[in-house]
């Protein structure tokens, strides 16, 4: 029967896996014991696959057993079906059919880590760490990631209706508010760095996430914003979801020079710690800059904010930051399916792991100078952050002039920056007083 042949199918595997080679006895016997552990879903498979009182799918059985196994580790690990493999790799690309919102576990609920700017979502008033309890009336009660995914996105036009829970400000006490949002699906485009100058001598950058195009492109605005007479850089770093390790490591090797630690990546074994270095020079070593984080700045951008805080290279501004500090490889599977696991944890250079306890409510970069901001704050400024180009003029807010709210932290990180020329100037001086 097709039940039996599968399940003997696993279990002749279980014990080829487990009979390869002669192993020690301890290691002998930790194997024995995963397999018998390992006969437990074999058993449960067969009794399905025997008595359920519907035919069953043996994929979706499988694939719900790999689903479920992978669940258990943390809220970043995932299997993925090969159409969901297939998504992410579409996503990897650059662009892709859907609201713009990066999702994740938290607390066992579904999580907007941040709304990418410019999609319906972020103009919507979506905000980081609300909770995604409905997606067109389906609850996501104990719905994986990419199971959400999959509604979430769609063809460009098509509508989705959203139900989040919004908590109080700062996570304090009170009440949860619902907010409902009828979107329409966008081609969402992944644009890596903005800059502009801020004034005759400081330059703005934001980075949107860290994605195959952002160290060349994060050079080339420091180049131009230099050009335009920029001796001093805000980086703002404020709802980056992070992405490619490596590209964060550029990007703080830009203003880290010496060959010192950037970060080092630490995985089960004790012989897996990977460092990640700066070069020799670096072409902003000495720029005085200042870097944005807030609550929806996760993993790279940690990174970079922590990098540069350990060197005593930057002044962090803003809000205390996520605290995503693992390092998930995405692994083929013979199907086309895949496996998206945690391997490592990273490490800021002195040692820190700023990765989040829930328990404790701990975690996350903690600003050298802290701003605070509202939610209904926040909001307003996601709103203005969304651009509008034109060739050859200064890009400027999509909301009306007159609509426009003063945005705290940067107008913080400017006077700072101005505050520090004016003392370096005084710093030379030779002065005398009369009485």
């Amino acid at each position: 029967m097709k039940s039996k042949t599968l399940s003997k199918i696993l279990a002749v595997g279980l014990a080829v896996v487990v009979g390869i080679g002669a192993l020690p006895s301890r290691a002998m016997a930790a194997q024995d014991k995963t397999y018998e552990q390992l006969k437990i879903l074999v058993d449960v498979l067969d009794y399905i696959q025997e008595n359920y009182v519907d035919e069953p799918d043996s994929q979706r059985l499988i694939y719900g057993a790999a689903a479920g196994m992978v669940r258990t580790l943390d809220p970043f690990s995932q299997f993925m079906d090969p159409e969901a493999h297939g998504e992410i790799k579409t996503e990897t690309e650059g662009q892709f059919g859907g609201l713009g919102i990066r999702i994740a576990i938290k607390d066992d609920w579904l999580t907007v880590m941040t709304p990418l700017p410019g999609t319906p979502a972020y103009r919507a008033g979506v905000l980081p760490n609300d909770r995604l309890v409905e997606i067109d009336g389906q609850t996501t009660k104990d719905m994986t990631l990419g199971d959400a995914l999959k509604l979430l996105r769609g063809g460009a036009g098509t509508k989705v209706r959203l139900t989040l829970l919004r908590g109080p400000e700062d996570g304090g006490e009170g009440p949860w508010t619902s907010h409902e949002f009828n979107l329409a699906r966008e081609i969402v485009k992944i644009e890596s760095v903005q800059s502009w100058m801020l004034n005759e001598s400081v330059g703005y950058v934001r980075i949107l996430e860290f994605s195959a195009k952002t160290t060349e492109d994060f050079m080339d605005a420091l180049n131009d914003l230099k050009k335009h007479g920029a001796s001093s850089f805000v980086l703002d770093l404020r709802n980056n979801p992070g992405g490619l390790l490596s590209a964060a490591v550029e990007v703080a090797s830009d203003f880290i020079d010496a060959n010192r630690l950037i970060v080092y990546t630490q995985g089960r074994k004790p012989d897996s710690r990977q460092d990640f270095r700066a070069g020799p020079t670096a072409p902003y070593a000495s720029a005085p800059l200042i870097v944005l984080i807030n609550e929806g700045s996760a993993s790279g951008s940690e990174i970079v904010a922590g990098a540069l805080q350990d060197h005593k290279r930057a002044v962090i501004m803003g809000l205390r930051s996520y605290g995503k500090a693992s390092v998930q490889s995405v692994i083929p599977l013979s199907d086309g399916s895949g496996l998206r696991l945690t391997v490592a944890r990273y490490y800021t250079p002195l040692g820190r792991s700023i990765h989040r306890d829930e328990k404790a409510k701990t975690g996350g970069i903690t600003p050298d100078i802290v701003v605070p901001v509202s939610r209904e704050m926040e909001a307003k400024l996601y709103s203005q952050w969304d651009l509008i180009y034109a060739q050859g003029k200064k890009p400027k807010p999509a909301v009306k002039t007159d609509e426009l709210v003063k945005d705290e932290t940067l107008e913080r990180a400017i006077e700072l920056l101005k505050a520090r020329d004016v003392l370096s100037s005084l710093s030379g001086a030779k002065t005398s007083v009369t009485p």
